[in-house]
């Protein structure tokens, strides 16, 4: 018996071993497939919740802000002002209102957001030339259909400019919500920080980048839809 089993060679340490702990781990995948799945899909649902709030937020800021240009300051400074306020004091003043869950960690990236979007949306208004306006008035546009049909298209390609950059920084800041146990990949990462834990670390961080990179693609996919007259090559 002792011959037989010193005959049967040990099994390999896995990949992902305290002993092996390597970066780049296949079985890591395949064991924890379910435990990333659901990592990426609430960092993906917190993320795009996050932006459309923000929007929601921002665009009727951006209004108010051209409509009475003596508020512009104030808006663009206290949108501003929100974006420096550091993610390791916002998040714990939100959680007495909103618990600790997932809400918390939506409603601070919108704010976060703000900065960016409310400059955006302004500056994709603004940049609608002004005989493009009058011409709407003069062929008896109301203002908000002057809004909808005639601004809006036009600053279509400068918002969505905006938009791109706000959602990729959204991406990165939903890391932050491990602060509160919803930060979608950001747990797995913090805890691959914690324990050394090298292939959950690199697993988290590389889907981190993908749906960085597959959002601002659909952002530019929406772009191209939106605004046929931009693309290179059309016809005159």
């Amino acid at each position: 018996m002792t011959l037989l089993a010193s005959a049967v060679p040990a099994a390999d340490p896995s990949c992902y071993s305290r002993t092996v702990n390597e970066w780049w781990c296949e079985a890591y995948v395949s064991d924890y497939r379910q435990e990333l799945v659901d990592a990426t899909t609430q960092h993906l649902l917190i993320t795009v919740a996050a932006i459309g709030l923000s929007i929601v937020i921002a665009f009727p800021l951006a209004l108010l802000a051209r409509r009475v240009r003596r508020l512009e300051s104030a808006i663009l400074g206290v949108s501003t002002a929100l974006y420096t306020v550091p993610s390791l004091a916002l998040f714990p003043l939100l959680v007495p209102f909103t618990g600790i869950s997932a809400t918390t960690v939506v409603i601070g990236l919108a704010l976060y957001a703000l900065t960016i979007l409310v400059r955006s949306i302004l500056d994709g208004l603004r940049s609608v030339p002004d005989e493009v306006r009058e011409s709407a008035r003069g062929l008896g546009y109301a203002p908000a259909g002057q809004l909808l049909r005639i601004e809006l298209p036009l600053a279509l390609p400068v918002m969505l400019a905006g938009l791109r950059v706000a959602t990729v920084s959204t991406v990165a800041l939903t890391t932050v919500g491990a602060l509160v146990a919803n930060g979608g990949l950001g747990n797995l990462i913090a805890d691959g920080v914690r324990t050394d834990f090298k292939a959950e670390l690199l697993a988290a961080c590389l889907l981190c980048v993908a749906i960085a990179v597959l959002l601002d693609l659909a952002i530019v996919g929406l772009q191209r839809l939106t605004t046929p007259w931009t693309r290179t090559g059309v016809a005159a």
